[in-house]
């Protein structure tokens, strides 16, 4: 019973120390950040932060891991929810867009992209989230394909288009907000997924 109670006490404090450090890059970015930052945000020692994670890189590859996990998860919720392949499709997409120019999620990943360049355990995760998002496009355009609500030929292609053209937007709106709100960024996405899915617009209401 002890052994699984200090078992769940490492599991609890891992998890606090990688909350604090999502927290932590997402005021300071990947680069800038360092384990005594991480520390000072919530009153530890490095040494114990090194304690649970060999190194910096093995602590923000294990946040950026976890932040992967929770985030492919709900987007399979989303692409195996109930209702129509439109319904479905436009519950994608919206995960997809950004809640706001300070969206966490597309900052902390849009600052990985840069690291991805250099670091190859950041680029494996970069490509894993990646291809979560390409399956779960491809996913819903085949299944709605298959009973008759779409026309897609080629829902693997359909969604390699549909997602680059919306990483392209969202850093545009990251970037540039007052060139492009949020209110149009999905119109073109409804756009772009109308062409590829062979249906109207008008038919995500």
């Amino acid at each position: 019973m002890a052994s699984t109670t200090r078992a769940e006490q490492a599991d609890q404090r891992r998890a606090e120390l990688l909350e604090a450090t999502r927290k932590v890059v997402l005021e300071r970015g990947l680069a800038h950040t360092r384990i005594a930052d991480i520390a000072k945000s919530i009153n530890v020692s490095g040494g114990l932060i090194h304690y649970h994670f060999a190194t910096k890189d093995e602590l923000i590859t294990a946040m950026l891991r976890a932040t992967l996990d929770i985030e492919s998860a709900r987007l399979k919720e989303l692409a195996d929810g109930p209702g129509t392949a439109v319904e479905r499709l436009d519950r994608v997409l919206r995960y997809y867009i950004p809640e706001s120019r300070s969206d966490q999620s597309w900052l902390l990943w849009i600052d990985a992209w840069n690291t991805a360049l250099r670091e190859p355990a950041v680029n494996a995760i970069m490509l894993e989230l990646e291809t979560a998002w390409l399956d779960a496009l491809a996913q819903v355009l085949s299944a709605g394909t298959d009973a008759g609500e779409f026309a897609c030929a080629d829902p693997a292609g359909a969604a390699e288009r549909i997602d680059a053209m919306l990483d392209g937007l969202i850093i545009r709106y990251t970037l540039h907000p007052n060139v492009l709100d949020k209110a149009r960024l999905l119109a073109h996405a409804r756009t772009a997924a109308a062409r590829e899915a062979g249906i109207a617009v008008a038919d995500f209401g």
